[in-house]
């Protein structure tokens, strides 16, 4: 039976460690470029995110703002009628005529 190589053992790509000093320094160095790589990453895409939801929040304010103006309009003459509410309970007075027949 013919033997495999070392390449083909396993699925990780590196078997094992660096032993030197040289190749502890140099996984060390490319840890940390590859750290500070993806956090300056991570910073860029927190900033385009915070900059597109400013806008998107923007645009909906500024496509309500018509909603917004019917219901202040809106708002007095609901205060017109004569109900009123007391601590969150609705009260109504009526007249024995209105009441709906048991």
């Amino acid at each position: 039976m013919p033997q495999q190589s070392n390449s083909n053992r396993g699925s990780n790509a590196f078997p094992r460690a660096p032993q030197s000093f040289v190749g502890r320094l140099l996984a060390f160095l490319l840890t940390a470029l590859l750290l500070v790589v993806g956090f300056m990453f991570s910073l860029v895409a927190l900033a385009v995110l915070a900059v597109g939801g400013t806008v998107f929040a923007g645009w909906l304010w500024w496509k309500t703002r018509a909603l917004r103006k019917g219901m202040r309009e809106a708002a007095p003459a609901a205060a017109r009628r004569d109900d009123q509410v007391i601590e969150g309970e609705f009260i109504r007075e009526t007249v024995d005529n209105d009441r709906l027949l048991r």
